[in-house]
This record gives structure tokens, C-alpha cells and sequence, in this order.
């Protein structure tokens, strides 16, 4: 099954106020993401905008995807409101059969599934992510009267949708809200409605299936073997550098041996260089 990675860089260089740039263990799991996916399950497609894309050209990592595609300079909604609008709308570009993979998750087996679409795993609706409908503010928009509120929230942080109409009309709603949001400081709420929500009330209103390969409590324990998702240890991996630095150390020794060519490549990137 092909698949993509996105990289929206515009959030990064908002927030931060400096040029692009990954850290060193996004890096690494970006890579063993993509070669692991395309080891096991097919191609891999970096889509991402003219900052992404000269920047991986720049550290020569591009080779492992089978492509980059320069694609996502027109998002036009804010990047501080949707700082993940860029999956949506690199997803809006594709068709199914297709997996969107987040840089930070790892596939390490190969992976099949019959439902309409496929979720890393589901989240329950706790008010303080997820709250009702009457919270959001739109102009000139009503939500679809025909979608179910009570629907737990679907983590797409790895998600395989195999039905081109859901695809299409998950991609159309999620566009059209983001669009006709009204300015918030609220940097979750909105975002994870577009990204999370609507996807499971869009496959119930088409009368499609979405599953879940996973669940939280085997993702963060030695009982989920299939997948790994570095979201949880980011922020401590910032603040404590022994356990970023064994973790860096880690993931190359695993690339080297695996994929012997990515060792001079790792070695000239100027973030990776203190872990050779």
C-alpha cells in the first residue's frame, strides 16, 4: 500500500521565529519510519512545502522516500489555529487505498486491513480535548445535522483509509470547517476536531467502518509490538538530554545495522553529528 509522510513547516517557523529545522530524534524516527514502510508495506511519499522540501534536499534525505512533493505552500487556513491542517490537506491530493503515517510513528510489521478505514487507536471524549459541538464558533457554517457527536475521536497519528468516498468527503468537511473557523487562541480543541473527529462521524454518516489497529494502553506498554508512536516522550526527551541522547544513540545503531547506506548520511547532518 503507498503511503505519505507530511511535514507542514509554516507552524514550526510561526512558533519559533527561526528557520526550519527538525530535531535530532524527529530526524531519526522520520527515517526509520519511511524505511521501515517501505521494507514492509510499499512506497512512501514525503509531501510537504518549498521550506520542507529544500530543506530535506539540503541534509540528502530525500532518498528515503520515493518521492517529495512540494505541495503544500497554499494551506490557506491559520497555522497556529490548524498547526496539523497540513495532513488533511496533503490527504485531500491522495486516493485510496492510502496511509498517512506521522514522522514520529513507526510501522514495523506489515500491515493489512478490510475496514473502510483504520486508525492507530481511538480516544474517548474527555470535554477538556473534546468538547460538545456548541463550543465552536464558525461564520457562515453548520456542522452536518447528520453526524454523531457521541463517536469517540479517532487518532490518526497512523491511518489507512481504503474507500475513495470516505477520503474524499472526510477531506471536504474537515477543509470546509477549518476554513469557516472564527479566530481562537484555542490551539487543541479545533484542530483535533478536523483531524480526529470528523473522520469517524463522516464514515458513520456514508454508513462506512472505521477500526482501530491499536489501543493506549498497548501502545505505552511492551505489549503493542507492531507500532511505535514517540509523541508521549517528546517533551521529555527536551528536557532531560541523557534520555535524548540514548534514545538518538539508539536509533541510529538500529538504522546502521539495518540500512547500512544511511550511515554517512546521518553522519554529515549537522544536528546528528554529536552522536558519531
Amino acid at each position: 500500500m503507498d503511503a505519505i509522510h507530511i511535514n507542514h513547516t509554516k507552524p514550526f517557523t510561526l512558533r519559533s521565529g527561526a528557520p526550519y529545522e527538525a530535531e535530532d530524534f524527529e530526524l531519526l524516527t522520520t527515517i526509520l519510519s519511511a524505511l521501515k514502510w517501505r521494507e514492509k508495506n510499499g512506497k512512501i511519499t514525503m509531501v510537504t512545502d518549498s521550506v520542507g522540501k529544500e530543506y530535506y534536499e539540503r541534509i540528502n534525505l530525500t532518498p528515503i522516500w520515493d518521492g517529495v512533493e512540494n505541495a503544500l505552500d497554499g494551506v490557506d487556513v491559520s497555522p497556529d489555529m490548524f498547526w496539523a491542517a497540513g495532513k488533511i490537506f496533503a490527504l485531500s491530493r491522495q486516493k485510496a487505498p492510502i496511509a498517512m503515517i506521522d514522522t514520529d510513528f513507526i510501522v514495523w510489521e506489515k500491515i493489512e486491513t478490510d475496514a473502510d478505514a483504520a486508525v492507530a487507536h481511538f480516544e474517548e471524549l474527555y470535554p477538556d480535548v473534546y468538547p460538545p459541538k456548541e463550543y465552536f464558533k464558525t461564520r457562515g457554517y453548520e456542522f452536518d445535522a447528520d453526524f454523531d457527536w457521541s463517536l469517540r475521536a479517532a487518532n490518526t497519528a497512523f491511518c489507512v483509509i481504503n474507500d475513495e468516498e470516505l477520503r474524499r468527503f472526510y477531506c471536504e468537511k474537515s477543509i470546509e470547517f477549518m476554513h469557516h473557523a472564527e479566530e481562537t487562541d484555542d490551539r487543541l480543541a479545533y484542530m483535533v476536531l478536523a483531524e480526529q473527529r470528523f473522520l469517524p462521524m463522516c464514515a458513520k454518516k456514508l454508513g462506512k467502518s472505521v477500526e482501530a489497529f491499536s489501543d493506549l494502553d498497548a501502545l505505552f506498554s511492551e505489549r503493542e509490538k507492531r507500532f511505535t508512536h514517540t509523541w508521549g516522550m517528546k517533551q521529555q526527551m527536551r528536557d532531560n538530554d541523557a534520555l535524548r541522547s540514548d534514545f538518538c544513540r539508539r536509533c541510529i545503531n538500529r538504522i546502521v545495522h539495518e540500512y547500512p547506506r544511511m550511515y554517512d548520511v546521518m553522519r554529515n547532518i549537522g544536528g546528528l553529528k554529536r552522536y558519531f
